[in-house]
């Protein structure tokens, strides 16, 4: 369709202000250019490949203090990122998050801290096992923390890793359908916006 197609099938009269709202989606990854198809295309709402490209759904923010930072459902643009920097050949059940807190600023993903602002790529079809930094969601808030799991006391430990001194969260297992708590999945990787 033309810019000026578009524009009537929105009651939208001048087409700049149709290229001007392409080039907004554009830049979120919500329309992309398919080198194979040479045509625009609107993305898909799970991970997708375009051009040897990852392009991760952006879901969401996650609080790394206590379980504050709603989930969002709506997907607010795609994380572009190659295959050899995530180590995996197809981005299947990954997703990313904008980390928002300073409690994992001590943490250690693969070398890398978790500051406020950083996007994490997470690992949706990965169990957790002790020590690992997942994404976790307790009755609707979404969090990010290191993970334990204490069989003899039947608890779940949400700990944190920073500078403050910030206490853990503990969930004893008998609490954690009421609590509606459930692991989202292990962080793969952090992506820093500085050097």
């Amino acid at each position: 369709m033309s810019y000026r197609e578009i524009g009537r099938e929105l009651g939208i009269e001048n087409p700049q202000t149709v290229i001007y709202h392409i080039g907004q989606l554009k830049k979120k990854g919500l329309i992309y250019f398919d080198n194979k198809e040479k045509r625009q295309r609107v993305a898909k709402p799970e991970a997708f490949v375009s051009d040897k490209i990852f392009n991760i759904p952006i879901v969401g923010t996650a609080s790394c203090g206590p379980a504050l930072e709603l989930t969002q459902d709506n997907i607010q643009g795609y994380l572009k990122i190659s295959q050899k920097s995530v180590k995996r050949s197809k981005p299947d059940g990954l997703i990313a998050v904008k980390a928002v807190g300073h409690s994992l600023n001590k943490a250690n993903v693969n070398g890398d801290s978790i500051e406020n602002g950083d996007y994490v790529i997470v690992n949706c079809q990965k169990q957790p096992e002790n020590g690992d930094y997942v994404l976790s969601t307790i009755d609707g808030a979404t969090n990010v923390k290191k993970y334990y799991k204490d069989n003899k006391k039947k608890e779940i430990r949400l700990v944190s890793e920073s500078t403050l001194d910030i206490p853990p969260i503990v969930l004893h297992q008998e609490d954690v359908d009421a609590l509606n708590y459930l692991i989202n999945g292990v962080i793969l990787r952090v992506v820093k916006f500085g050097f």
